[in-house]
């Protein structure tokens, strides 16, 4: 029998190979030993930021496959007055399309708008719960970004590149100031939902790219056993466990003398240790059970259509709590539905009705939450997409992609409510306080108390940043 198949059933009869693979579930593309770590020193213990942060936290909700924006935040009267006409020579002008569905006539759908809140701001009969909201609120009504397609916009959107192999926002945040919490991981993605946006566009949107992988996202599933292959097999005991890690660990570090280069030897030490605590707080920290009731009702849990996500929002409050710094909640479709995202290319308003209303009470459930317990002012929420939707129609009764000009919204750590910014009469193009992903990447960090110029990462003979070579801090919005 070779070494290698005695190592393999030494770690499957004891037990121990959940560490490398409870954690390895964690790493898209697998084989943890050696990856969670590319450094000698523990690349997650904590380390100062450049200067005083104003949050502690970030909660990314991704609505997956693009939300149409100028239905829900963005009242536009011209566009309703224009309705069923083409697009006007003013509007179009330079327009460059990249998608196949062709510039229809002008399209309202059929909304009820009104103000709310001392700010008020427009918010649409699609969400009357964050209606209640808006005073906590910053519109960013003038963003736009680059490319049509959902792939390349939002890997831009997350990795500020347009293809595959850069880090996650939440990556580098994890770089730049380490875990504030040695036994959950500290960047959580919680994917809900199914349909080809359902995942947000796989694991390439939280990945670690080119920093090591440790800083990777780590996806927490639905139910009582968030992460695959967690818990310790019946048939060991925990002395029996710990004896085997400490075991393990001694052959590593002793490895470790020898080939003091090979940082796969601590990598793999962690990963264990890391797997090993996270058998009691993992579980606990997305355990609702008890949590009041009145609770889950605030953000919907008790009903149906906003279970799910609700759900998702509760264990990412609760993430705050015990200091996880970024929380990627992704808004995919509700598995009984056939609306496949809020990728409205036809149907907008069977569409968004069903999208809108899996998301808006439980989103507006979070904010109020937070709020009530003195965590929004440590705590970035952000709601944002790959891109909105045309004002022009497609297919008779859906919207087409729009990277020209849409509205994300922040709320909370050190944000100012209000609206900023604004796109042209009838939704098409940013033409005030125009806001790109690489700024609210940069505004993000900022807030966090890191400066996107200065946080770096050697690659390839290149100092690289989180935003390349771009990115202003949105500096009206501070508070």
């Amino acid at each position: 029998m070779s070494n290698k198949t005695s190592r393999r059933q030494f770690l499957g009869r004891t037990g121990v190979g959940l560490g490398g693979l409870a954690v390895g579930s964690m790493l898209p593309g697998g084989g943890l030993l050696g990856a969670l770590a590319a450094e000698l020193d523990d690349p997650l213990a904590p380390k100062q930021p450049h200067f005083a942060p104003k949050a502690k936290s970030v909660i990314w909700l991704h609505m997956a496959g693009a939300p149409s924006t100028i239905d829900l935040f963005d009242y536009k009267p011209e566009l309703v007055k224009l309705h069923g006409q083409p697009l006007p020579e003013s509007f179009g002008k330079n327009l460059k399309t990249a998608t196949d569905g062709g510039v229809g006539a002008l399209f309202a759908t059929k909304r009820t708008w009104k103000q709310y809140g001392e700010t008020g701001a427009w918010i649409s009969d699609w969400m009357p719960n964050l209606a209640t909201q808006v005073d906590n609120i910053a519109f960013l009504k003038g963003s736009k970004t680059e490319g049509s397609t959902h792939v390349i916009s939002s890997l831009k959107l997350h990795t500020s590149g347009l293809t595959p192999g850069r880090p996650a926002l939440g990556s580098w945040i994890q770089y730049g100031l380490g875990s504030a919490n040695p036994d959950l991981p500290a960047f959580v993605v919680l994917p809900t939902g199914k349909g080809s946006a359902g995942g947000g566009r796989q694991a390439t949107i939280w990945s670690s790219g080119f920093l090591p992988a440790t800083y990777q996202g780590t996806a927490f599933r639905q139910g009582d056993s968030p992460i695959l292959h967690l818990a310790r097999p019946q048939v060991v005991t925990a002395n029996e466990q710990r004896s085997t890690l400490d075991l393990l660990r001694s052959l590593n570090e002793h490895q470790a003398q020898k080939y003091p280069q090979d940082t796969e030897l601590q990598a793999r030490s962690r990963s264990y240790d890391l797997a090993y605590r996270m058998q009691t707080t993992a579980p606990e920290a997305v355990d609702l059970s008890k949590e009041t009731e009145a609770t889950k009702k605030l953000y919907g849990i008790d009903e149906h259509a906003t279970q799910e996500f609700g759900t998702a929002l509760l264990r990412a409050r609760r993430l705050v709590e015990r200091n996880v710094r970024f929380i990627h909640a992704i808004s995919g479709t509700p598995e009984d539905s056939d609306v496949d995202s809020w990728d409205a290319h036809n149907n907008i308003e069977k569409n968004h009705t069903v999208m809108t209303r899996s998301v808006d009470k439980p989103i507006a459930g979070l904010l109020a939450d937070l709020k009530s317990r003195g965590l929004l002012d440590t705590t970035l929420v952000v709601w944002t997409s790959e891109f909105g939707r045309t004002p022009y129609g497609q297919t008779g009764d859906g919207r087409d992609h729009n990277p020209w000009g849409y509205t994300t919204w922040i709320a909370g750590g050190g944000i100012k409510p209000g609206s900023y910014g604004a796109t042209d009469d009838i939704g098409l193009r940013a033409v005030s306080g125009v806001v790109d992903t690489y700024d609210l990447q940069a505004t993000i960090l900022h807030q966090l108390g890191l400066d996107h110029n200065k946080l770096t990462f050697q690659h390839l003979g290149r100092s690289e940043r989180a935003t390349t070579v771009f990115g202003e801090v949105v500096k009206d919005i501070l508070a």
